[in-house]
Parts: structure tokens; C-alpha cells; sequence
């Protein structure tokens, strides 16, 4: 009951914080305040928007920059989802940019890959002209936006922006046999990665999977998995720490309790925000 009622009086925060169509700005108390921007298009496509928070006192300062990439089967969600989370985030990070974004979805006309990492790179050319500097980048993601984080920073990030990346029940290998059960997966088979990027000797699968990609260079990880998630199943927490631990990568990994949409719940949020503060 107690758990409930801490539940509604933070939704209604939020209802009071998001409903003022007029206020640009959002504060949590005097000294903690954001410059708010919504909907702001990176790309051409109705899509490609962000939701774009920085703190309002010395604009000049180069800070780093959270982007925050949601879930949804790579063809479903939307930034909305995780717009309580960013702000929670924001309390704790309050000298750091934050992009909540959308990208665009696959369907069975519109592939998933390379659109989705391209869109990513979209955001991040958006931020350095926006800013007018390089800022190091923390990629945030749950489910398939963990899965993307990942997939971003250990296989396109050639210039090293990538300082962490933060995966919230993201798949990690999507050949691993218990994957395969997840009641998407033909979708994934067909509509995941354009045919048109296989390399020889690299299935479409593979090539789609972050831990094949995970080098020495690769950024640190912090991953959160559910220990009763029916559609991530512990295999993926198991095989990407130890192809971390393999390269040498700088890794933590933790567990809440409950499902695939547990993760931002009480007190699993709470957790989760903590320990990202000091792995950050």
C-alpha cells in the first residue's frame, strides 16, 4: 500500500510537471533546473523527434549527454514511455543534457537496421551542432532500445563518443537458443536487418548481435535484467558478462525482481538510478 501510494503521488508530480504546455522549464527545487524542449526534429521523418532537456545556468559548459532510447520489439514505443524515468534520471544528473528520443520503426515494409543505428548518429550530429562541441555520450536504452544502445557502441561507434552505455533488458545475442523463444522472433528473422548489409561470412543474426561486436575498445557496460522476464531469458545476461569479462571490458550487471517491464517499479527504479550513478 505504502509502495502504491509513493506511486500516485510521484505520477501526479509528473502530471504537474508535464502539463503546463507554456513552461519550457522544469525544477525540482531551487537549485536544480531544465531548459525543455519537446518533439525537436533531427531528421526529416515524423519520427525522428526528441524531447530535449538541459540545465538552464551556464550554457556555455560542455557536458556530457544522455540519450535515451526506448523499447518496444524495434517496431513499436515510444519516447513517452520513458519520460518519468528521464526525469528521475535528471535529479540525480543535473549538470547533464538529455535527449529522449524516437526513431524509426520497422514494420514489414521498413527494416530495422541500419535505420534505427543511423538514427542514432542522426541525434548525436544534431547534439554537436546544437552545442557546438563533441560531448561524450551515455546511451540509454530498455529492450530493444538496451539492445541498440549496445549494438551502437560496440559495432558503429568508430570515434570512441560512447563514454557508457546503460542496457535495461536488452537481447544481447539474438542467436542464443533461448531467445528464440521470444514470440516475435520470425519478425526479428525477417524484418530486423536489411539483407542488403550480410557480409560474407557473418550471418544477418550475428551481425545483428551485439556481443559479436564487443572488442577490448569497447565502452563500459551497466546491464539490468529481470529475474522473472519471460522474454529476456537469463542466458542474455550470462553470455554478454562474459564476453565483457572475455575483452576486458569494464562491466556491471544486476538483477531486480519481476518481469521484462518490472525494471522501472519501485524500488527497482530506485536501484537501478543509484547504481548508475556510480558507474557513471
Amino acid at each position: 500500500m505504502k509502495a502504491r501510494l509513493i506511486n500516485i503521488l510521484l505520477g501526479i508530480t509528473l502530471f504537474l510537471l508535464l502539463t503546463d504546455c507554456k513552461d519550457k522549464k522544469i525544477s525540482f527545487n531551487n537549485q536544480v533546473s531544465f531548459n525543455k524542449e519537446e518533439n525537436v526534429p533531427y531528421g526529416n521523418h515524423s519520427r525522428q523527434v526528441m524531447d530535449l532537456y538541459f540545465p538552464d545556468k551556464n550554457l556555455a559548459k560542455e557536458r556530457e549527454v544522455f540519450i535515451i532510447i526506448h523499447g518496444g520489439g524495434w517496431r513499436a514505443g515510444d519516447k513517452s514511455q520513458l519520460t518519468f524515468f528521464t526525469l528521475s534520471l535528471m535529479k540525480k544528473f543535473p549538470d547533464h543534457i538529455f535527449a529522449n528520443i524516437n526513431y524509426r520503426l520497422a514494420s514489414e515494409t521498413d527494416f530495422a537496421l541500419p535505420n534505427q543505428i543511423e538514427d542514432i548518429s542522426n541525434v548525436m550530429k544534431f547534439l554537436e551542432k546544437r552545442f557546438h562541441y563533441t560531448p561524450q555520450l551515455i546511451l540509454l536504452g530498455n529492450s530493444a532500445g538496451g539492445h541498440l544502445s549496445m549494438l551502437y557502441a560496440y559495432q558503429s561507434d568508430s570515434l570512441k563518443k560512447v563514454k557508457a552505455v546503460i542496457n535495461i533488458v536488452g537481447p544481447a545475442d539474438l542467436s542464443d537458443s533461448g531467445f528464440k523463444n521470444y514470440q516475435e522472433y520470425s519478425f526479428v528473422e525477417r524484418r530486423l536487418v536489411n539483407p542488403d548489409l550480410s557480409k560474407r561470412g557473418i550471418s544477418l543474426i550475428h551481425l545483428a548481435s551485439p556481443v559479436y561486436w564487443i572488442r577490448k575498445s569497447s565502452p563500459p557496460t551497466l546491464s539490468y535484467y529481470g529475474s522473472g522476464d519471460r522474454i529476456i531469458p537469463s542466458t542474455q545476461e550470462k553470455i554478454l558478462d562474459s564476453m565483457l569479462t572475455k575483452n576486458n571490458v569494464i562491466h556491471d550487471s544486476y538483477q531486480f525482481s519481476g518481469g521484462h517491464l518490472d525494471w522501472d517499479k519501485a524500488p527497482n527504479d530506485v536501484f537501478l538510478i543509484d547504481k548508475i550513478k556510480s558507474f557513471s
